[in-house]
């Protein structure tokens, strides 16, 4: 194999594969395979260039089948023509396979992270202005942290509906814990929410009209103004994107019943 496929590609690959799919399979691109026929057929493989290998152990993986590795000695063929592995086009491709089978590392952590992290900024930046050392952060950080709220709850969002859309269409397996959470996490819970959310919005917005009548509707304190603007745009807008992303996981889910 060329360096950069034996020490780069393929241990990342697979290093990657083994910790999305909690599999123990040590080279995920070797194509060399051997299946029972009921296994192969419950496959149900689909794709159609060189991430076939990696398919073949991530539903494996998931379908919860008894792997084996057994050693094998690789000898050079005697081809005349070149391969036709393309390393970077290849290995975009299967990496790529491994991020949308894995809805978990794809959407679903990065925006608890990015969630986690904008309510714990807004949480220390809310009241006043915060220093860590001679760095002080103000209205702006605070601004950037609620857009890490909303960008995390629409990768969330996106986790929950290709879970949801690779079920129906039979690409991943059923997921028990999913309809756990469905059964508390329906259309009119969703609704619920986003309504609360909605009015909470409107309230601080009416709120902060009052503010500036008081004074004319002239010119306001930005950091204390901001302060209560911030949260009211937010709660409108995640208001809202919980109405509409409970609308459509039920639409999505009709296909599953």
């Amino acid at each position: 194999m060329p360096w950069m496929n034996r020490w780069v590609g393929t241990p990342i690959l697979s290093q990657l594969g083994r910790l999305f799919f909690h599999s123990q399979v040590h080279d995920f691109n070797c194509g060399l395979r051997a299946y029972t026929r009921a296994a192969f057929l419950n496959l149900n493989l689909r794709t159609t260039g060189m991430e076939f290998a990696s398919e073949m152990i991530v539903k494996s993986a998931l379908l919860g089948l008894n792997v084996a590795e057994v050693p094998a000695t690789l000898s050079p063929d005697g081809r005349s023509r070149p391969p036709h592995l393309r390393p970077w086009r290849d290995g975009w491709r299967h990496l790529r396979f491994l991020l949308m089978y894995s809805p978990r590392w794809l959407f679903l952590y990065p925006g608890l992270a990015m969630i986690l992290t904008g309510a714990a900024v807004c949480a220390w930046l809310l009241p006043k202005p915060g220093r860590i050392g001679d760095v002080g952060f103000d209205i702006h950080t605070l601004l950037y942290a609620f857009v890490s709220i909303v960008l995390g709850f629409q990768f969330v969002a996106f986790a929950t509906f290709t879970k949801v859309f690779a079920i129906s269409e039979g690409l991943l397996p059923n997921d028990p814990r999913i309809n756990r959470v469905f059964r508390y996490l329906t259309l009119e819970t969703g609704l619920i929410a986003g309504i609360l959310l909605t009015l909470a919005g409107l309230g601080g917005s009416v709120l902060a009209v009052s503010e500036w009548g008081k004074t004319n509707f002239g010119a306001l304190d930005p950091s204390r103004m901001l302060r209560l603007i911030l949260p009211s745009v937010f709660s409108l807008m995640l208001g809202v994107e919980i109405m509409c992303s409970s609308f459509f996981l039920s639409i999505l889910r009709l296909r599953r019943r």
